[in-house]
């Protein structure tokens, strides 16, 4: 199907509003279950179980968002609607996977802090901080930008990946760099 017959599919606004509430109930879940996360109290693994590997698992997830938003933006650019619903829908999928590592880790193990001064830590908080704030005010809006398209809706969906993806594109190159900042304080 070229681009142009699948732009011309019929849109589906009732069931975009039907999953904008999913949207938005995902969201208020998501928040809370990251904001639960940053209790002091961790919840203990089993003796010899170790999650530490998973910082390098989460950067690697990242990393792969990024290069898979950069195919989808260029499949769609040339006008293959398909490998662009496919580069997607992996960027969701390791998204939602980095998500799940995310959560794990940060309830079972302590926060690394940063350990260098200066610049170097100016500018890893000024990274991380937008890292932080930009992921959870990207969250319904990469949700709602892939129900505008799953649902048809192509102009709205069109409208609002204008910035959304900039904004996912920069929280999924900014996660690595931040873990590679941070990498020589862990164990410490």
């Amino acid at each position: 199907m070229s681009r142009q017959q699948y732009v011309q599919q019929e849109p589906n606004p009732r069931l975009g509003k039907r999953l904008a509430i999913g949207v938005w109930v995902v969201t208020v879940l998501v928040w809370g279950l990251v904001g639960a996360m940053r209790r002091p109290e961790k919840i203990p693994l089993p003796d010899g179980v170790s999650l530490s590997f998973l910082p390098a698992v989460h950067a690697t997830l990242n990393s792969l968002v990024a290069i898979f938003l950069v195919a989808a933006l260029v499949m769609i650019r040339r006008n293959n609607v398909r490998l662009h619903k496919l580069a997607v829908s992996a960027a969701m999928i390791c998204s939602a996977l980095f998500l799940t590592c995310y959560v794990a880790y940060h309830f079972t193990t302590a926060e690394t802090r940063f350990g260098g001064q200066g610049a170097a830590k100016a500018c890893y908080f000024a990274l991380l901080i937008s890292h932080i704030i930009l992921a959870a005010i990207s969250l319904p809006f990469i949700l709602l930008t892939w129900v505008y398209g799953f649902t048809n809706q192509f102009q709205k969906h069109r409208t609002m990946a204008k910035w959304v993806f900039p904004v996912w594109l920069y929280v999924a190159v900014t996660g690595p760099i931040c873990y590679l900042m941070l990498r020589p304080y862990y164990g410490s």
